[in-house]
């Protein structure tokens, strides 16, 4: 408004700028609140007034043109203030939810749980959204410490209510049941029961009891990646493949459990497919074994942050699926 006043008084009244004033009120309406955008406003059309008497633009109609031009732009500008600051109110009310509801669905996990260091990372491939269809538990029971990692199929709400059921499920079982067999056939019967049509989860369990040893159930899911104390780096393939959970209607033999060594200094990294099949413009898929030795920081959460970082670069931009990772580090003791 000030360059446009000074270019109105230099070039004189000729040229026409004056009704280049109302870029005050309209880019007010954009940025501003409605009191700004008014205030604004208020002031544009004092200073179209005032140029317009300067420049004599009153004794036809060029003066009141240029009035009308910023009292309807100031208009506008309020009006899109207000419509802008309501949508702002409802969108902050919409994440306070999505917050509350990733407390209950995903809630933090541990930092330590017996003898294991733990930390998680989760990215929602939905631009601005806290959760989706990837989950995780970590839970410290009779039996050992026993986490689930999944993967819900699909997106959206319905992938949120079926990772709920999952989750609830699995932190019940958990506590209850003797082994994790029994915890994954509980599973299974809430997962026949629950889902509906064609929805089913990828899931891999795990528990951690005091013989320096994992067992390991998995649902379809990808094998989690073994990192030794010395570097070497391996994935915990099952003996068999299973179908994933939801589709036992199909009559197909349930996951065998199985076991791997798991010794202080070992790491344990279980992931969705949101990491392992994220492709760079070549439509290679990320190299997880290849970058194992990002997970050498003495934080987990660290080490988890540092491999994310590194996912998003491979990836070139913004993950197109949801990427969950939790990595279980056992304490030398």
């Amino acid at each position: 408004m000030a360059v446009v006043t000074v270019v109105d008084i230099t070039a004189g009244p000729s040229v026409g700028f004056l009704p280049l004033v109302s870029l005050g009120p309209a880019f007010a309406g954009l940025s501003g609140g409605w009191r700004r955008t008014a205030f604004i406003g208020a002031l544009a059309l004092l200073l179209c007034l005032g140029l317009g008497m300067y420049d004599g633009l009153f004794a036809g109609r060029r003066g009141y043109t240029a009035l009308a031009s910023v009292a309807g732009v100031t208009a506008a500008g309020l009006v899109a203030a207000v419509t802008r600051q309501r949508r702002e109110a409802e969108l902050a009310s919409v994440r306070s939810i999505a917050e509350v509801a990733q407390r209950v669905l995903l809630r933090p996990v541990p930092r330590s749980a017996g003898h294991l260091r733990v930390g998680v990372s989760y990215t929602s491939a939905v631009a601005e959204a806290r959760i989706g269809g990837d989950l995780y538990e970590v839970v410290a029971s009779p039996g050992g410490v026993r986490v689930v990692v999944g993967d819900v199929q699909g997106k959206g709400l319905e992938a949120v209510e079926t990772a709920a059921v999952v989750l609830g499920a699995f932190r019940e079982a958990a506590h209850d049941e003797p082994d994790l067999r029994s915890v994954g056939a509980r599973l299974e019967r809430v997962a026949d029961r629950e889902l509906q049509g064609e929805k089913f989860v990828t899931a891999v369990l795990a528990e951690v009891a005091d013989d320096r040893s994992v067992t390991l159930l998995n649902y379809g899911h990808p094998a989690p990646l073994i990192v030794r104390a010395d570097g070497k780096v391996h994935f915990a393939e099952p003996p068999r493949h299973a179908l994933p959970l939801g589709l036992g209607i199909h009559a197909a033999e349930g996951p065998e459990p199985y076991r791997a060594d798991f010794a202080p200094g070992d790491q344990l990294l279980l992931y969705t497919d949101g990491v392992s099949e994220a492709r760079d413009r070549a439509n290679r898929f990320y190299p997880l074994d290849e970058r194992a030795g990002l997970l050498e920081d003495p934080d987990p959460e660290s080490a988890l942050q540092a491999l994310r970082e590194d996912l998003v670069q491979h990836a070139e931009g913004p993950l197109h699926d949801d990427a969950a990772m939790l990595l279980l580090r056992y304490q030398g003791r």
